[in-house]
């Protein structure tokens, strides 16, 4: 190849790189860019209904916005979505003696032949994971993002993990209309309850049909799809096709990487050649009331029946998360019972537990949970966990996941202690929890008011960890 054939390559590919990159700062620097003229305050209050995620953006210049939410990646916009992220520390295993946790065999191989094996100490990091009916405020500090709950514990995420804020946010402001923030002229979110007006919002409803069973809820399809007015893109034997979601009746999974669409006049057609429409597809969510949230991979989807659902949860149904308390069962047969911290990661009621089985995801708040038995020594091989809920329902799950061997084990602050006993999970038998006095999604049969507090030496217990935990 001639020298300035390599040259002129080289100062492309330079050239491609400067163009990326000021596109990237360009979007997270730029001011907050109104999307149509054409729509006026008054039909953007319209749209401001309680089920929608509503707050109050403040700009790094100090500019407040205020009015309903959606996130641009992921394109949450419900208070039932999650926000995720992942903790830059564990406040927890500082509770737990160094020499107390368990060790990870490594094998250091090169070209494939094992050279050296040793032992490292167990990865405590963690996700974070929480509804943001459950946040009161997120914070964007410099390669930080800080996430406040309900209960008034803080939580440190890394900004870079924090991935549903990487393509800003889009606000209907009262006044100004509707505008896209991108992530770094934010400086707070503060999300607020809505007065009860505003349209109902066509949600994605229905009922998803697998092998593992059918779950019946609020559905985002490939994770980020959840309005009626979204759109299920592919080809079709006539070419490229959009269509919106409320005009159809099911999805059905007709091949490895195509779908057979249902539309509301009996009419069907078979999808194909995008992610979304075949195996490549993220996966369905679905709200389902027993559980909280399930991910369905598409491997175990079988059909979506969407049905009629109603708005979906307000700001105000998402009481604070309590601490988790109870007791924990050992092998030698000790019960220690106290103020629980799970997986040495999570400590209060609204947080939760992550474990498949057979294509389906779990993301069970812990106030659902009344008990967790792990299958014995001998019964290992099995690797099923028994989870038994409030409702009475028994979920037989995979042990991985907050279920697996990467489990950091528990704390139990015991009544009037101050420095926990900690068990390593390898010695936990049986986890039971005690119920909250109120949960989202309600518990049904029993009502409680009040609230219950653990106490520590006559004073609240509390934790404010710089860190956090799908």
């Amino acid at each position: 190849m001639k020298r300035a054939a390599i040259i002129g390559g080289a100062f492309a590919i330079v050239l491609g790189l400067v163009i990326a990159g000021y596109r990237v700062l360009k979007r997270n620097l730029a001011p907050a860019t109104p999307i149509s003229a054409a729509i006026t305050p008054s039909t953007t209050a319209a749209e401001a209904h309680p089920s929608f995620l509503y707050g109050r953006i403040t700009s790094d210049g100090g500019v407040a916005y205020e009015g309903r939410l959606r996130l641009r990646l992921h394109q949450e916009a419900f208070w039932g979505d999650y926000f995720n992220g992942f903790k830059n520390q564990n406040p927890w295993a500082a509770y737990v003696p160094p020499e107390r946790l368990r060790k990870e065999p490594r094998t250091i191989k090169i070209f494939g032949i094992a050279i050296a094996r040793r032992e490292d100490k167990i990865d405590l990091a963690r996700p974070f994971v929480a509804r943001f009916g459950d946040i009161t405020r997120i914070e964007l500090l410099g390669r930080g993002v800080r996430v406040t709950l309900k209960s008034g514990t803080m939580f440190d995420a890394d900004w870079y993990s924090s991935n549903d804020l990487n393509d800003g946010v889009r606000v209907w402001d009262g006044s100004r209309g509707v505008l896209d923030l991108g992530p770094r002229r934010i400086r707070t979110i503060d999300l607020l309850p809505t007065a009860p007006a505003g349209a109902v919002p066509q949600r994605l409803h229905g009922t998803v049909h697998t092998r593992q069973g059918d779950f019946t809820g609020f559905v985002q399809w490939n994770r980020e799809k959840e309005l009626g007015a979204d759109e299920l893109r592919g080809r079709t034997a006539n070419g490229n096709l959009n269509l919106r979601f409320d005009t159809l009746r099911s999805i059905a999974r007709h091949s490895s990487d195509s779908s057979l669409l249902t539309l509301l006049d009996g009419r069907e057609i078979v999808l194909s050649g995008t992610r979304e429409a075949g195996h490549e597809n993220l996966g369905i969510y679905v709200d389902d009331r027993r559980y909280g949230r399930v991910l369905i991979s598409w491997d175990a989807f079988e059909r979506l029946d969407f049905s009629p659902g109603g708005s979906g949860p307000a700001y105000g149904d998402f009481p604070p998360g309590h601490p988790l308390t109870g007791s924990v069962t050992t092998r030698d047969g000790r019960r220690i019972a106290g103020r629980l911290v799970y997986d040495l990661d999570e400590s209060e009621t609204t947080e939760t537990l992550d474990a498949p089985s057979r294509g389906v995801d779990y993301t069970i708040p812990f106030g659902l949970i009344a008990s967790i038995v792990l299958p014995g020594r001998e019964e290992r091989g099995t690797r099923r966990a028994k989870v038994t809920l409030h409702n009475g329902e028994e979920l037989q799950l995979e042990c991985s996941g907050d279920l697996g061997e990467g489990n950091g084990g528990m704390l139990i602050f015991v009544d009037g202690s101050q420095r926990p006993e900690y068990v390593l999970w390898t010695d936990v038998e049986q986890v039971d929890f005690n119920r909250p006095p109120l949960m989202y999604p309600p518990q049904g049969e029993r009502q409680v008011t009040g609230s219950q507090v653990l106490e520590v030496n006559g004073k609240p217990f509390k934790a404010k960890g710089k860190g956090s935990k799908r």
